[in-house]
């Protein structure tokens, strides 16, 4: 039985398979049912979604291959918890969330990943590198940086994909994950395992940047072409255009097409990879089990292919919760629904 938690008027989306992993290509026939651990979440303080606009003076530090840029709240002794943003948004997903967390006092980072906001390479030498454990590997070369040992780590989209690689290769560095939409981890093998074509049909963009027309559409039209994945994954949210405008800034970096469309062509084996990788690639391509205590989440409305929680369960083996969060929540669930996505980093954090 899943945990359900409403957050306004219960939805039922049907929802697609993500053809990541060998694991969930199995689990094509879906089940409505997903497994779940303690049913108990810890109360956050209610808040409107879209309270908060800012975090701040943002700031940056060089880490690994990069110069991160990255917003802070919350005391430097409290523990640490990193969010992680995914494509095509940005930090603000977490705006509401991070006060939340600081309340409860944890300190909160939340860094732009490579190719967004003010996140910038230190050499124009360096490979414009978008395959997913590069990322992973981005986001532990910043706690090193910042000298932060173990830290709870939790995220959606890319930025759940980099947290259970982390939690799976790095298990000593992260005390406790939240992950929107499961286990995404995957490899360039099963991305070539093709899929049913109503689940092909909502990867359009994924075969859509693998052509030159693509990359050149993306780079012309990204804002707009970021507006319409934000209303296809999350077709109950009514965000306005200044929400919007807020993260899409973050997609001007001069590094961001580049990234973007490098990550969607590696996944398919269209492009390479870098060497240094081969190695974390290979392990990642045998999905890991996730050993760290864990909770995952999923909006009851969310549009972009994810898979059923049954596909993923078995990737779990430490304490375990998954949540359905009602009311209409789609893609982007921090920034929809801030307070349940604090209430399950505070409750995985006590597991």
């Amino acid at each position: 039985m899943s945990e359900e938690i409403n957050h306004g008027r219960r939805r039922f989306l049907g929802t697609a398979v993500l053809g990541l992993t060998a694991a969930e290509l199995a689990m094509i026939g879906r089940s409505a049912g997903a497994q779940s651990g303690n049913a108990n979440s810890t109360t956050v303080a209610p808040i409107k979604p879209g309270t908060n606009t800012s975090f701040g003076p943002l700031k940056q530090i060089d880490a690994g291959v990069l110069n991160v840029g990255y917003a802070e709240a919350g005391p430097a002794d409290g523990p640490a918890v990193i969010l992680l943003h995914g494509w095509p948004y940005d930090i603000h997903s977490f705006v509401d969330v991070v006060p939340l967390l600081v309340a409860k006092g944890y300190r909160a980072i939340v860094p732009y990943l490579r190719g967004y906001g003010t996140t910038r390479f230190l050499s124009s030498e360096t490979f414009r590198n978008g395959q997913p454990s590069a990322i992973a590997v981005d986001i532990i070369a910043f706690m090193d940086a910042l000298k932060i040992q173990k830290a709870i780590i939790a995220g959606f989209d890319w930025g759940a994909r980099t947290a259970d690689i982390i939690a799976a290769l790095w298990p000593e560095r992260c005390k406790a994950m939240v992950s929107v939409s499961g286990y995404l981890i995957g490899s360039q093998e099963a991305g070539k395992m093709p899929l049913p074509p109503k689940a092909e049909l909502e990867w359009w963009y994924q075969y859509y940047f693998a052509t030159e027309r693509g990359r050149l559409g993306y780079d012309k039209y990204r804002r707009d072409f970021a507006k319409l994945i934000w209303k296809l994954a999350s077709p109950k949210w009514a965000f306005d255009d200044a929400t919007f405008d807020r993260s899409a800034a973050s997609f001007d970096n001069p590094d961001h097409v580049g990234i973007v469309i490098h990550n969607y062509r590696w996944r398919l084996a269209l492009a390479e990879g870098e060497q240094k990788y081969d190695d974390l690639e290979k392990r990642l391509a045998a999905a890991p089990v996730i050993t760290v205590p864990t909770i995952t989440l999923e909006g009851d409305a969310n549009g972009a292919p994810h898979p059923d929680a049954s596909a993923y369960r078995s990737k779990f083996s430490g304490k375990y919760v998954h949540r359905i969060i009602n009311g209409g929540i789609g893609h982007n669930l921090p920034q929809e629904a801030p307070q349940a996505f604090a209430e399950a980093v505070v409750d995985v954090d006590r597991f």
